[in-house]
């Protein structure tokens, strides 16, 4: 950190009065503690403003709440009912997020989307513009001075400035908001933290781009489609070792997967097979096994397929693999929502992306209905090429570059899975006794599948608790 802002951290934190003198509400200590404060007020705006990169981090509600409150410390004619009401905002935009005041700055800074950010998860830091890393280099020391205040110090400050008896209460949490948990794992969070010059951390904070992506890329694997990408705290966190009785497809899948992340040409896959076959389940689960690899889902209805190219060009340049997820696909015979779908599996003029894949699943082989009524006869004219309609309709599933098929489970198949799931949960029944229950469930509910599996496992969990 250069000397000019080592000078300025260090003043910042002089100006702290020890709590008993703060308390004493003595008129020359108040003074004294109003004239140091105010320089200091003045620095923390000049590094908010001075933001040339990151001003995103400044601009969200928390922090423009802290802002807020800044100029309203600055006011000279400001009073107990200015300052109060200001700084009560920024408790309760803090509180209703559940984020500390830190946290909530290292969030912005690793979620940043901006140029930079951009460019550099594509190029070597060096390739950048000087500027444009001379302009980061500055961004980062000016959030530093920001994220060096903490609640308690602010809430000492604003009850000097009301005239308060009674310390304010400082916003606190020891609870990690759910978007936090998984960055505040990361290396870099930590070095953040205890860092002397955030600067200093510019080639880790570049390969963390290029690594997890910017945005909400940065902070969720899943997601789903509702006019825009709404990223899913809590995504189904099935395992694919959980997942016994169909290992050909899976294994498949896994290869076609591992495939899209090594940059090789990928794929789109039908998953097609009777229901309860775990085909939704399969998909999921390589989330959890190749997330930390770049791997991310979106899952979209079948109402929103019209929405695919919007979707498809949203995620084009960004790093990161994505598998478009529809599950339970079909269509009816006047739905032309498959057109769009269509699209993205044949390509159009516009280039198809490499970092991403359709993977849909199906009960139904043919996945748009045919009626015996649809098929041509002699005497139709209302459409010369009937039988080429029909063909097109018949055959769209061709466009899948791959079909995994999940047969109906007998009952071989259907014990594996049951005693595979008793294992992996610790299940303690006797083998005996746990295959005679389960062909008993399978027989008293939905037939055997992997689905009715999980449910007597889930079922056993509950009466063992």
């Amino acid at each position: 950190m250069s000397h000019s802002h080592e000078l300025h951290s260090h003043e910042l934190h002089s100006h702290e009065l020890h709590s008993h003198e703060l308390h004493s509400h003595e008129p020359h200590v108040v003074s004294q503690f109003i004239s140091q404060f105010n320089g200091s007020i003045r620095f923390l705006q000049r590094q908010a403003v001075s933001l040339l990169l990151y001003r995103s981090v400044m601009q969200g509600t928390i922090a423009q709440a802290f802002l807020s409150l800044l100029q309203t410390l600055r006011q000279p004619e400001a009073d107990d009912l200015a300052v109060l009401p200001a700084y009560g905002h920024w408790f309760e935009s803090l509180a209703i997020a559940g984020v500390s005041w830190q946290d909530y700055l290292l969030l912005q800074l690793l979620r940043a989307n901006n140029c930079f950010t951009r460019k550099v998860q594509h190029r070597a830091i060096d390739a950048l513009p000087e500027a444009m890393i001379a302009a980061v280099q500055h961004d980062l020391r000016a959030l530093q001075q920001i994220y060096t205040w903490d609640s308690r110090q602010i809430s000492e400050w604003v009850q000097v400035k009301s005239g308060l008896e009674t310390p304010l209460v400082a916003w606190k949490t020891d609870f990690l908001h759910p978007e936090i948990q998984s960055l505040s794992q990361h290396p870099l969070w930590s070095k953040l933290e205890t860092s002397a010059d955030w600067a200093a951390l510019l080639p880790e904070l570049a390969e963390f781009y290029r690594q997890f992506g910017t945005g909400l890329f940065a902070t969720y694997r899943a997601f789903r489609w509702q006019g825009k990408l709404v990223g899913i705290v809590h995504p189904d966190p099935i395992q694919l070792d959980e997942l016994v009785g169909y290992d050909a497809p899976k294994q498949r899948l896994i290869q076609n997967t591992e495939a899209l992340l090594a940059g090789y040409p990928a794929l789109h896959v039908l998953l097609y097979g009777s229901r309860g076959s775990g085909k939704s389940s399969l998909v999921k689960a390589l989330l959890s096994a190749y997330s930390g690899q770049g791997l991310r889902l979106i899952e979209v209805s079948k109402a929103d397929l019209r929405d695919l190219p919007t979707i498809v060009d949203a995620v084009r340049d960004v790093p990161q693999k994505f598998i478009i997820f529809v599950d339970d696909l079909s269509f009816e015979e006047d739905d032309d929502a498959y057109k769009a779908l269509k699209v993205v599996l044949e390509g159009s003029v516009t280039a198809r992306p490499q970092n991403l894949v359709v993977y849909a699943t199906s009960n139904r082989r043919h996945l748009i209905r045919e009626f015996f009524a649809d098929r041509p006869r002699p005497s139709d004219a209302d459409e010369v090429h009937a039988w080429d309609t029909m063909q097109e309709k018949l055959s769209f599933s061709d466009r899948f570059g791959l079909t995994l098929t999940f047969e109906p489970a007998n009952q071989d198949t259907y014990l594996t899975i049951v005693r595979h799931l008793a294992e992996w949960f610790g299940i303690d029944l006797d083998p005996q006794t746990l295959e005679f229950r389960a062909l008993q469930w399978a027989t008293r509910h939905n037939g055997r599948s992997g689905r009715t599996a999980r449910q007597f496992i889930d079922f056993l969990r509950a009466e063992q608790a």
